[in-house]
């Protein structure tokens, strides 16, 4: 059995989903778990979750012979990759960070440079796929007056499938001043 399949099927028979496995070449296999995602459910990965993976993980690993040196279970963190649809459903909404397989071309219009391929911006289900929607202008610093008057900057919008995508990861954005939006909808699900 592949190393993937049989390090996915032992963490789904504890209630997690495999959402990376990164094998180093000084033989550190790195796990990264994750709840399954219900609508209108938002569990976190704790410590406790990465002790129980780490010793069914090892007990499996042992058994099919499989060799490394160092194993690593972890949380998907702040910067979480985005992988397939399901992911997508659930983190709409979100500030994102997306990398293309092919730079923009000529598909851009002149909106944006023909060779670049990273963005950040909101995720939105779009018509035919999903979209990001940012705008270029930098956000005010902390304490910087804006004026009413001026008009808010025009917002660009990227529309993509999946199969175009590099890379998606959440944007990690953190507020040190406050519990930020995703950690309420956190508190309101316990």
């Amino acid at each position: 059995m592949a190393l993937q399949d049989l390090v996915s099927q032992t963490v789904a028979g504890l209630g997690y989903q495999l959402v990376e496995l990164e094998r180093s070449a000084g033989g550190t296999l790195r796990v990264t778990i994750d709840f399954e995602w219900q609508p209108g459910e938002e569990r976190s990965v704790n410590v406790e979750d990465c002790e129980r993976v780490t010793r069914q993980l090892q007990y499996t690993l042992e058994v099919e012979e499989v060799e490394y040196k160092r194993l690593e279970v972890s949380s998907p963190g702040i910067d979480r990759p985005l992988r397939g649809e399901r992911d997508f459903e659930r983190f709409a909404g979100e500030v994102v960070d997306i990398t293309l397989k092919a730079p923009m071309g000529a598909a851009a219009a002149g909106q944006v440079a023909a060779s670049r391929r990273k963005f950040r911006g909101t995720l939105e289900k779009g018509e035919a796929g999903w979209q990001l929607v940012w705008s270029d202008e930098p956000e005010a610093k902390p304490g910087q007056k804006v004026s009413k008057k001026k008009e808010p900057p025009p917002l660009q919008v990227l529309g993509f499938t999946l199969d175009e995508l590099k890379e998606a990861r959440l944007a990690p954005i953190v507020d040190f001043k406050g519990r930020s939006k995703r950690a309420g909808v956190q508190e309101q699900g316990k």
